[in-house]
């Protein structure tokens, strides 16, 4: 003989009124928006990812650009020293213009120099154009994380008014939710596109 008995409190009449009316299809609602919910945090996910990754790249690229920035400066002064250079061998050319031999020898010095400063400005060109290719890639990649965090936060926003929706249940908020949710996914693909 068993003395059990069971007592339900006000927790287990709630669930059962739910699970009964989820059998019988009258919680769709809760359904329809639970589903999207769980879909918009995937979006999130991706959406979070690629903005990181999109601002990490933007970092990298604009690091590089100093990097080159720098060699290039470097450059600069190089070709300015050899230009100097020049210019004394130059002058020594016009003051030894006397001594055949010695007017020689800083002639092929200026010659010297001003080949070697071909090749120096050659060189700081291709650097600067580095810098303004990096430069711009870095310009892209932040302009695609700022749409990407646009993104974020209206996927946010549309899960927040899928719960609120839950709370209220009110068709016309949840609506809103799509309407927040179909935003947020429109801005993940402008930055996708890079627009």
């Amino acid at each position: 003989m068993s003395d059990e008995f069971e007592v339900h409190g006000p927790h287990d009449h709630a669930v059962e009124h739910a699970a009964e009316h989820a059998a019988h299809g009258s919680d769709a609602m809760a359904s329809r928006v639970a589903v999207m919910t769980a879909v918009l945090a995937t979006v999130g996910a991706m959406v979070s990812y690629q903005s990181g990754n999109a601002e990490n790249l933007a970092l990298y690229y604009k690091n590089e650009a100093a990097i080159r920035k720098t060699e290039a400066a470097n450059q600069w002064a190089y070709y300015q020293a050899k230009g100097e250079k020049q210019n004394l061998a130059e002058l020594g050319a016009q003051l030894a213009a006397n001594d055949p031999k010695g007017a020689a020898h800083f002639a092929s010095e200026a010659a010297r120099y001003k080949s070697e400063k071909e090749v120096i400005l050659k060189q700081a060109e291709t650097l600067e154009a580095e810098v303004k290719a990096a430069d711009e890639q870095s310009e892209g990649l932040l302009h695609r994380h700022h749409r990407w965090a646009q993104s974020m936060m209206v996927v946010q926003i549309s899960i927040a008014l899928a719960a609120i929706t839950l709370l209220v249940r009110k068709s016309w908020l949840q609506f809103c939710t799509y309407g927040a949710a179909a935003t947020g996914i429109v801005l993940g693909g402008l930055a996708l596109l890079g627009v």
